[in-house]
């Protein structure tokens, strides 16, 4: 039997706002209830039905959130790096785990797999090399021959060779590991004190470690790694911003964008093959927003070719980098209005709003992206503060691409039960929740970023509608079609119902909150 969240039927809704419109003197404990109850029903997941055994699991996950929210270390007030090990020992935590999650929408290619499979595999490969760089970072190539030297790095050194000469092994591949990630066990606010900070060390992992994931064979297993920690996360799909670099082997010689492109799709049927509860993954292709207009018409017209030739793999196109170090986008307008000129879609799935400098030219962006059509908001950190465009993506059901550690990480919000997700949340703006960057984060999957939006973002308001809502938002928003939507809905729902009756706590519940 389904169970209806309780709300106010539309005609009471109204009777109430109206009785609030004419300002009644004595206030009323029916209407203040009623009042409630609308406020709720407008929350995401608010409308939700509930079966019998979601109901109890929501009763459960309440008790569970209130006892974390009494605790002196509440995580979504500490900042992720600290707050991590309160996570993973978070009854909640466990649960999200186990939840299958539907999609992730905003994941980027080079961050899917922690650094330490990185190291413990890329780097143990024969013909490794590396050097260290001016700016204390490092950088790697495989190469049949000794490479030529950078002129802003040391001499390479065979990887082979450094630890065949070294005492204590672990200690350099901790050290090399700590210049592939942003995390930290030193405090977080002293190691990056400013955005510029952060986004100096962000940039720098990424070069450091392009060598090593751009070369073909750790290439293709990079990307089925990253696959495999998404669907252990209970994430079925995935919608991957990639660069699409070219790809070199060891002899030097490269392969151009579509048999980068090419190897991501027969990845993806491969893994798809071997995993039948896999829906698959489709890639956004990125560019730097760094290019000037000129090379960026060059770029775009490769994408439009590259979106008719894969159909099946590509979804669209986006620029990445820091936005407020960037060009905006009203700067590429041209490029980016050819589509729509020459009649070849190519949806866009812009990042925009990924900043706190109000006012600016950056921060004209979303208002950009909603006009030249796109077909989701990555971040959308300030929508709050552009009323029409928020009233735009609300209309227009484009949804904000939410990841919640990344923010925090990138020093956009402190506390994240201050982030303006919390509010679009209260009123079932269409949202989605991603990653970003989970291997620079030290997370990994999906699972701690819900973690953040059920508990930090939602408050005890939150519930299992909730997750289960934004979890259907994840397909509903992506670049699936239709058809494809139903199917991915439909295999998401037999694991849902799997997921709730293994966890019914009808009879286990004494054990968890007896006295």
């Amino acid at each position: 039997m389904a169970v209806q969240l309780q709300r106010p039927p539309v005609a009471e809704a109204c009777i109430v706002l109206c009785c609030l419109a004419c300002g009644l003197s004595v206030p009323d404990p029916r209407l203040r209830e009623a009042l409630i109850q609308l406020e709720t029903s407008m929350q995401t997941g608010g409308q939700m039905v509930l079966t019998d055994a979601e109901q109890r699991l929501d009763t459960v996950m309440l008790k569970m959130k209130r006892a974390e929210m009494t605790k002196a270390e509440f995580p979504p007030a500490m900042h992720f790096f600290q707050a991590r090990h309160l996570i993973r020992t978070s009854p909640i935590f466990s649960l999200l785990q186990k939840m299958p999650k539907g999609a992730a929408l905003h994941v980027h290619d080079f961050s899917m797999v922690d650094v330490e499979w990185v190291v413990k595999n890329a780097t143990y490969r024969p013909h490794c090399y590396m050097c260290y760089t001016d700016s204390q970072s490092i950088r790697f190539i495989f190469s049949s021959q000794w490479p030529k030297r950078l002129q802003y790095c040391s001499p390479w050194t065979l990887l082979e060779n450094l630890r065949a000469k070294t005492v204590n092994i672990t200690d350099l591949d901790n050290s090399i590991m700590r210049k592939l990630t942003l995390f930290t066990d030193q405090d977080p606010e002293v190691e990056y004190p400013s955005q510029d900070a952060v986004w100096r060390r962000f940039e720098q992992t990424f070069l450091a470690v392009w060598g090593l994931v751009t070369y073909a064979p750790v290439f293709r297993d990079y990307y089925y790694e990253g696959l495999t920690r998404f669907h252990m996360d209970n994430v079925m799909y995935l919608e991957l911003r990639a660069l699409l670099p070219e790809v070199y082997e060891l002899d030097g010689s490269t392969y151009d964008t579509a048999w980068t492109l090419k190897t991501y799709q027969d990845i993806t049927r491969q893994f798809t093959a071997e995993h039948p509860d896999f829906f698959g993954a489709r890639i956004i292709f990125t560019v730097h927003r760094g290019l000037n207009a000129s090379v960026m018409t060059g770029v775009v017209e490769k994408a439009m070719k590259l979106h008719r030739d894969f159909p099946d793999i590509m979804a669209g196109f986006d620029l990445v980098g820091r936005e407020d170090s960037g060009n905006p986008l009203w700067y590429f307008r041209d490029a980016l209005s050819l589509p729509a000129k020459k009649g070849a879609p190519l949806p866009f799935f812009f990042h925009a709003g990924e900043t706190d400098l109000e006012g600016t030219e950056v921060d004209q962006n979303l208002l950009d992206a909603l006009l030249l059509n796109t077909s989701r908001i990555g971040h959308g950190f300030a929508l709050l503060r552009h009323p029409v465009a928020r009233d735009l993506s609300r209309k227009r059901e484009v949804a904000v691409e939410v990841c919640p550690i990344s923010n925090q990480v990138l020093k956009l919000v402190k506390d994240l039960r201050n982030h303006p997700a919390a509010a679009l949340m209260l009123e079932n703006h269409p949202i989605v929740i991603s990653s970003d960057d989970p291997a620079l984060f030290g997370a990994s999957g999906l699972s701690y970023d819900f973690y953040e939006a059920f508990v930090g973002f939602g408050g005890i308001k939150s519930h299992v509608g909730s997750m289960k809502q934004l979890a259907i938002n994840s397909f509903r928003y992506s670049s699936l079609t239709p058809d494809q939507q139903v199917k991915a809905l439909a295999l998401w729902q037999k694991r849902w119902m799997k997921f709730v009756s293994e966890n019914d706590f009808k009879k286990e519940e004494n054990i968890y909150f007896s006295p």
